[in-house]
């Protein structure tokens, strides 16, 4: 819920269409900038793992 009031406080500030688009765009590349950063550790963390326990044997 808090986020969502600071979301709509933030847009209230900006006035045109085109800049409350931007506002969600810059916003959500974020997210995805986020959520790819932590796929990417789990996807090398696993083959890190992987080469760690064929090493061992």
């Amino acid at each position: 819920m808090k986020e969502e009031n600071s979301t709509s406080r933030a847009c209230e500030r900006c006035k045109t269409f085109g800049e409350k688009c931007n506002h969600k765009v810059k916003k959500q590349r974020g997210k995805f900038y986020i959520l790819a950063r932590c796929i990417a550790m789990l996807v090398c963390g696993r083959e890190r793992d992987h080469d760690r326990d064929r090493v061992s044997i």
